[in-house]
């Protein structure tokens, strides 16, 4: 990946929108009567080139989400990721899970029987256990992926069954909502889903991580159970695709 030069101002304000979220997180943990250490921020670094990267990194950002393996593989060398967790969040295609098994800390999007089968296969070649999450659809949108809700628990009884794998919880995209109520209705229903999955004591299932929550709704995230958002835009500023 080519980098550019960036100005100090650059630097600095991806250091300022950073600890602004990082505020607003713990802002929202206070509100909701939870502990700030319940809640990761993760910074969605899709697009974004290393030095901004490493300059929330070096003010703090302990979490990284990428969406795309190749991405991620290209520009890697150049981060700051000593004690750092890398997660994939995007969506993974079988014919990648060689390439980032063992490169990231967790997969967040297993949506299949058959990606997790491909995980769990990679994983025990490799000799490693993968952390995953599944990726429910919780708005039932045809433009997202993720299982349905109503066939998450399962998909993670299936799973249970595989021994180089590790599923941590859940993860979901709801749908766009402009209002707090409609937000925080789509984040409930996946708080309510964790909860009765949790409950149910899958063998080698955990649930221990609900991640949800991204720059426009994360606040509401939080007041509803997330243990983990997800900030791209609101730290790295406004992303331009290449067409």
């Amino acid at each position: 990946m080519t980098e550019k030069s960036y100005a100090e101002q650059d630097l600095q304000a991806v250091v300022s929108q950073y600890l602004a979220i990082r505020e607003r997180v713990e802002n929202a943990c206070v509100r909701a009567g939870r502990r700030v250490e319940e809640v990761t921020l993760v910074g969605v670094t899709k697009t974004v080139e290393a030095p901004l990267i490493n300059a929330a990194l070096d003010a703090g950002l302990t979490a990284i989400g990428e969406n795309r393996v190749q991405e991620y593989l290209s520009k890697k060398d150049d981060l700051h990721l000593d004690g750092v967790a890398r997660y994939l969040i995007g969506h993974l295609q079988t014919n990648k899970v060689r390439a980032v098994v063992g490169e990231v800390d967790m997969i967040q999007s297993v949506d299949s029987l058959r990606l997790a089968a491909a995980i769990d296969r990679v994983s025990a070649e490799k000799g490693i256990i993968t952390p995953v999450l599944v990726e429910v659809n919780i708005g039932d949108e045809v433009s997202k992926d993720g299982i349905s809700a109503d066939n998450a628990q399962e998909l993670l009884c299936q799973m249970a069954d595989f021994s180089h794998i590790s599923v941590q919880g859940l993860m979901t995209i709801p749908p766009i909502s402009d209002t707090e109520a409609k937000k925080r209705y789509y984040f409930s229903k996946m708080h309510q889903l964790f909860i009765d999955i949790q409950s149910k004591k899958i063998d080698n299932i955990s649930m221990n991580v609900l991640s949800m929550g991204m720059s426009d709704d994360f606040e509401e995230a939080i007041a509803e159970g997330s243990t983990m958002v997800r900030v791209g835009t609101a730290i790295f500023g406004r992303r331009f695709y290449p067409v």
